[in-house]
């Protein structure tokens, strides 16, 4: 043995402990976590569809200036007294976005609380069809079908509760459910012929419900004109029978509120089970998975056909929902062919801006209720009710171009765009090489 002490010839004896090297700030260093979680949150879908609804309304706001006559006259002598012209504008802009406020969500000029508060529940009325036809469309939008049979489907939803309902005499909690079981049975009857048809033939949803539209549209105006169908007694006009006092929804609160029913509530369950539809059931997920790629869903043992015809029953059955919240709650009056006010083809924008989600498209259903509730109180602004339909297009327009609007905000872009990006930048070189 040597007796040599362990250690005696280390050098590096009573030195400190090596410690790890420092970041040096190199670009191989990762980014701080809350950056990242910045970055996600201005590229997600709700900082987009706000800035969206934002960029749309400052653009209305420079189409009420332009259209304004104390606008217009100021403008010509602009350049001597520019600030008329500006401070024209701004009274313009004011006056016509706070008259879209006071006519959709509060009255701050009304005589007594109720007066104050009709303009919510005017909003919530209009938009419960507009969410239930736009729930149809956007269920078939999550299958990777593009349903344009909205209208159809609550026509013929309202043709065949009138005919199977409307001459019953039931007490109303019997013909209220009745009626309402109708409609809905014949709008999924109506998207069922498409999808059908679709899993059958192979033939494009597109051009089967825009023609379905008309045989549906043309159908229900046989019905109306002809006696012993639809046609209202004592007329030779083209106007149906008048919704029976007994089918039609109670208002939740009162006379006061006249366009706030029973439809609303129904309309909340409808999203609840669409939602529960397609993000929690069996069948939600073979939804989905034929949405995403029918031939890989179709690889797994999922049959698309059967799914396209489920997808397209379920839409026109909303579809019929939201034509029985015009019948038994907005227009009792009569059953006219144009009774679906343009809401079928409303619900493919509340559709898009909801972003095919169920809760998304309630809440696209409301916004535009509400820009039509307030359309009317523009309306005595002598604003033209024209620029609220051109707000509801930009929002779907921005909404469609998220390049445009990470532009406009200087948002920062996408992986994907970023990729495309290089593979142009690296194409160039190429090029040029």
């Amino acid at each position: 043995m040597s007796g040599a002490v362990p250690g005696a010839g280390d050098d590096t004896k009573g030195l400190p402990p090596e410690q790890p090297p420092r970041s040096t700030g190199t670009a191989t260093e990762a980014p701080p976590r809350a950056n990242l979680l910045l970055k996600e949150l201005l590229r997600g879908s709700a900082v987009t569809t706000i800035l969206a609804i934002l960029l749309a309304l400052v653009v209305g706001g420079v189409l009420i200036a332009f259209t304004n006559a104390d606008v217009q006259a100021a403008a010509g002598y602009f350049f001597a007294r520019p600030s008329d012209t500006l401070v024209a504008a701004w009274n313009a802009v004011y006056n016509g976005y706070e008259a879209l406020f006071r006519g959709a969500i509060f009255n701050a000029r009304g005589a007594d609380f109720a007066a104050q508060i009709r303009p919510l529940t005017n909003t919530l009325g209009f938009a419960a069809p507009l969410i239930a036809a736009g729930l149809g469309v956007a269920l078939a939008f999550r299958v990777g079908l593009f349903n344009i049979g909205a209208r159809g489907q609550m026509l013929i939803g309202v043709g065949v509760a009138g005919l199977l309902t409307f001459n019953l005499d039931l007490p109303f909690w019997l013909h209220i459910p009745v009626t309402l079981i109708a409609g809905i049975a014949g709008g999924a009857l109506w998207g069922g012929i498409a999808g059908l048809l679709k899993a059958r033939t192979g033939a494009h949803e597109v051009i089967l419900t825009i023609m379905l539209n008309y045989v549906a549209y043309y159908l229900l105006l046989w019905m109306i004109r002809t006696p012993g169908l639809l046609q209202k007694p004592g007329t030779n006009q083209a106007l149906g029978y008048a919704t029976p006092e007994s089918a039609q929804f109670p208002e939740l609160l009162g006379p006061k509120f006249p366009l706030l029913d029973l439809g609303f509530v129904i309309v909340v369950i409808a999203t609840l089970f669409v939602w529960w539809l397609i993000e929690r059931s069996a069948l939600g997920m073979r939804m989905r998975a034929v949405g995403e790629n029918p031939h890989a869903a179709r690889a797994a043992g999922i049959s698309v056909q059967r799914v396209y015809v489920y997808a397209m029953l379920f839409a026109g059955a909303l579809a019929g929902l939201a034509g029985m919240n015009q019948i038994q709650g907005a227009v009792t009056t009569g059953i006219t062919e144009t009774i679906d006010a343009g809401i079928g083809f409303d619900a493919i924008t509340v559709a898009l801006l909801g972003r095919s989600r169920a809760w998304g498209t309630f809440a696209a259903g409301i916004l535009f209720g509400a820009l039509k509730a307030g359309s009317f109180s523009m309306q005595a602004q002598d604003i033209p009710v024209d620029i609220v339909l051109v707000v509801q297009s930009l929002v779907v327009l921005f909404i469609a171009a998220p390049p445009l609007l990470r532009t406009v905000f200087f948002l920062p872009k996408s992986d994907a765009e970023k990729a495309a990006k290089a593979r142009a930048k690296a194409a160039k070189k190429a090029v040029m090489a």
